[in-house]
Order: structure tokens, then sequence, then C-alpha cells
């Protein structure tokens, strides 16, 4: 027995690099049980967001876990990174609140704008011009989309968990006195808290927190916020007619005004996974000696590859996440770790009736959280002046304001062109940020014909 667990940690190390990188076995093992705690709230949360745009929510924890097992092991045996894939936490939000709720977008079309967008991001992986447009594209506008979808997830966050209600002037503060609102609260400072503090599992242990105290804690209909479900854990039930869910008819038919989604799905994916994957790459290679981890074009393939796997198994972009640093730290070296990350998820499909039981006043503060997170990218260095800060401070006001996404954008990328256009500056004048310009206005113009 001892002589075939060496056998198989030899072949682990050799296959991984595990020794070469300075690693253990128990150590990636550890870190890997590490990187899940921290990214396993996504299981609750995905699902809870698509369930807006008209989804059954089962079933979204099942696409949710399929597409993280998938993707995560992609980035494993692919790039032999530890990294963990799930779906992104700004993608489904586009996925659900814009394309199919404001856009009135059938869930088979997003489907198929995901998978267009994930095809793309391999395409350009495997070519030279995936750092072509990391450098041509404008600082400001990235910076911009990076904060609007924070502001966005900051008042979807709000609104699921009860702390905004509707109101004759828009939105009000929910009611203080109702227990629910108090639970919401609590659950924001103890997910703020855990975060300051950098506990590795911060979110998942706030929903945890929260759900248990609803069982306790009525809501405005007289019934508990959590209810236990019959069983704990039960078979996994996969929903196979979301299997290559895709209506392309319905996308090219209504091409010229979903192309700008589709191409922010892209977008989106592409620079998250690019900042994700070198912050993670390079705190890995931080305060040790030999070679930095290798992030070549198999890392970025696993990436795209994922979200194209993510559209045929039923939901939104699939990409790195940035919580990998938790596991990273922890002594995570190579894919092993994320190998770890894969089963976990896998081993969590059997406890699907405990993450139905998670109620909206438990995810909602998560939300607010890494909305908040996403909104202090206005803090980075990218944007040290105030002309760098007009088009993300526009576009996040125009998303608290509206909750038009796609107007933001198109409103920030036009107005740092026009800023550009007002210096002239016409070095930084690229043909992708025309291009880009020609698209959204174009974009404005049949939407509010739709809209008419």
């Amino acid at each position: 027995m001892r002589r075939a667990i060496r056998g198989v940690g030899r072949g682990l190390d050799r296959y991984f690099n595990i020794t070469r990188r300075g690693s253990t076995p128990g150590r990636e093992v550890v870190a890997g049980l590490t990187t899940f705690g921290a990214v396993a709230y996504i299981m609750a949360v995905n699902p809870a967001i698509l369930s807006m745009a008209g989804l059954d929510h089962h079933d979204m924890i099942m696409t949710t876990i399929a597409a993280s097992v998938c993707g995560t092991l992609l980035m494993a045996l692919m790039a032999n990174l530890p990294i963990a894939l799930a779906p992104a936490m700004s993608s489904n939000i586009i996925f659900a609140q814009v394309v199919v709720m404001h856009m009135g977008v059938s869930a088979a079309v997003a489907f198929a704008m995901v998978f267009l967008g994930g095809i793309v991001f391999v395409l350009l992986a495997l070519t030279s011009w995936r750092q072509k447009i990391i450098d041509g594209f404008p600082d400001p506008v990235v910076c911009g989309i990076r904060c609007a979808i924070g502001a966005f997830i900051v008042r979807i966050g709000m609104t699921t968990s009860g702390l905004l209600v509707p109101s004759h002037d828009g939105f009000a503060f929910g009611l203080l006195r109702q227990p629910a609102v108090e639970l919401a609260l609590g659950g924001l400072a103890l997910a703020m808290v855990l975060s300051y503090l950098r506990v590795p599992a911060a979110m998942l242990l706030s929903i945890i927190v929260t759900s248990c105290a609803g069982l306790f804690v009525h809501g405005p209909d007289g019934r508990l916020l959590t209810r236990l479900p019959a069983h704990v854990s039960d078979w996994p039930h996969y929903p196979y007619h979301l299997l290559f869910a895709f209506d392309f008819h319905g996308l090219f038919a209504n091409i010229l005004v979903l192309f700008p989604v589709t191409l922010y799905f892209f977008l989106s994916d592409f620079f998250d996974a690019t900042g994700t994957m070198m912050a993670v790459t390079q705190r890995a290679t931080q305060g040790r000696d030999g070679p930095p981890l290798p992030l070549g074009r198999s890392a970025f393939c696993a990436d795209g590859a994922a979200s194209v796997i993510g559209a045929i198994l039923g939901t939104s972009t699939v990409s790195a996440y940035l919580e990998s640093l938790v596991g990273v730290e922890a002594g995570g070296r190579t894919g092993l770790c994320a190998m770890v990350v894969a089963a976990l998820f896998a081993l969590s499909s059997f406890f699907w009736p405990l993450i139905t039981a998670i109620p909206a006043v438990a995810t909602g503060p998560v939300l607010i959280v890494v909305g908040v997170g996403m909104l202090s990218t206005l803090a980075s260095p990218q944007t040290h002046g105030l002309d760098d800060l007009a088009s993300p401070l526009l576009m996040v006001v125009i998303t608290l304001m509206t909750g038009n996404f796609m107007l933001a954008l198109a409103c920030g990328l036009l107005l740092h062109t026009l800023l550009l256009v007002g210096r002239r500056q016409w070095r930084r004048l690229t043909p992708m940020l025309v291009g880009l310009d020609i698209v959204f206005v174009v974009f404005l113009y049949l939407e509010s014909g739709m809209q008419g």
C-alpha cells in the first residue's frame, strides 16, 4: 500500500513538476483546500444571479459546479497553474440583468453570445494579437468597465438583500426595524470584516453564518428566511436540456444590437483573465528561488476553452478567479492545487439541497463586498489624474442611476475619445478605440429605436 502511495506521489511530482517548483504534494493539497474555501461562494451566488433571468435555480447550481470543475481541470492539466476557474462575477450580472432582462433576449441567445466570445478568446490566445489588444486598449476604459460592473453588482446586492427597496423617488433604504434588513446589515458587516482581515474563506463563512441566522429570522411575509431542505444531500441531477442550448438564429437576426454585448463578454473575460493570471503567477514567484511560473498560450487557451465549455453546459462566462491568490499564499505552485479544487467542486454537487436553501439575504451582502472591491480600481495607478478618472466616474454614475451598463460603457468610451481630441493627443486615438466608438454609437442608435 505504501509503495502504491509513493508511486502515485512520484507520478504526480513528475507530471506537475512539484519538486522543481519548490512545493510538495501535501502543500498542494492544503493550498487546494484553501483556494476552494475562497471560491466556493460562487456555488450560491451565481445561481442566485442567473435565476433572475428566469433560469431554474437548481439547474444553475448544477451548471455552475460543472463549469467550475471543467474550467479548473483545464487550467490544471493544460497550464499546470494553481488557478481556480468558475463563472465570472461580472459577466453573470450582464448575462442576467442586461442581456436577458433589459434587452429581452432569450437565455439561448445569451449562451450563444458567451460561446462565440470564448471561441474568439481561444483563437486570439494562439496568436500575437493577444498582447497587441492588451497594449492598445485604453487604461481608463478598462478601469471604467471594472468599476461600472462593480457599481452594478453593488446595486444588485443592495436590492436582493432588501437593503434597497423601491420608492416614489426610485429607491429608499430598507426599514431598519425589519429583522430581515438587520440580518442583511449584519451579514454585510461580517463579510467586510472577514475580507479586511484576509480570512481565506471570508465570503463562504459570511454566507454560512447569515444563512444559519436566517433559520431564526422571519421575512416580511412572515416566513423564515432560511428553510432547511428535507435532505442535506442527494444525487446530483444535471439539466441535460441546457447542453448546447444555443440560438444562433436569434443572435444573428439581431447581430447589430447584440454585437457590442458579445464584444463585452469577450473583452471582460480577456482582461480579467489576463490580470488575474498575471497577479497569481507573479505572487507565486515572489520570495522564492527558481524560474517563474509559466504564463503562456496554454493558460489563456485554457481560460478561453473554459468559457466555451461553460456556455455548452449552460452558464455564463467562466474565468480565472483572483481568490486563487489565497491558495498561492498557502503554498500552491502547480496544477495539483487546482485539481484539488476541481475535486471539491465535484463533491459539492452531492449537497445541492443545502445550496438551494441559501437565502438572498445571505448572498446579497457578498455581492456588495465583491462590487466594492471592484470599485477600488478607481485608486489604481492607471487613474492618477482627473482626466483619467472622468470616464470611469461617469460610467459608475450612469450605472448606479440607470442600471444600464451598456449605456454607461458607451458614454465612457465616447467621453474618453472626446477628451483625447480636446487635448490633441492624436497618438492615443488608436484604430481599436475609434472602432469601438463606432460600434457603440450604432448600438445606442439601434437600442433607442427598439425602446421607441
